[in-house]
C-alpha cells in the first residue's frame, strides 16, 4: 500500500508541476512561451482555462489524499 500510495504521489506531483506552469500568469508565463500559436488561439478560450482549473484541482487533491494516507500508513508501521 505504501509503495502504490507513493508512485501515485510522485505522478500527481509532476502532474501538478506541469499544470501550474501551464496556468496563464500575470506576464503569460510559460503557457504562452511553450505552446505557440497553437496555445495562443486557445488560451483565451474560457473552457480551456476551466478545464486546465479543474484539473489543476484534481491533482492537488490527489496530492493532498496521498500525503494524508502515506503519513497515517507511516504513523502505524
Amino acid at each position: 500500500m505504501i509503495l502504490t500510495l507513493s508512485i501515485v504521489l510522485v505522478i500527481a506531483s509532476l502532474l501538478l508541476v506541469v499544470l501550474v506552469l501551464l496556468h496563464r500568469g500575470k506576464g503569460g508565463g510559460l503557457s504562452s512561451m511553450l505552446g505557440g500559436s497553437f496555445y495562443s488561439s486557445l488560451s483565451g478560450s474560457s473552457v480551456v482555462e476551466r478545464n486546465l482549473d479543474r484539473l489543476t484541482i484534481i491533482a492537488g487533491v490527489v496530492w493532498a489524499i496521498c500525503i494524508v494516507g502515506l503519513g497515517l500508513l507511516y504513523k502505524n508501521t
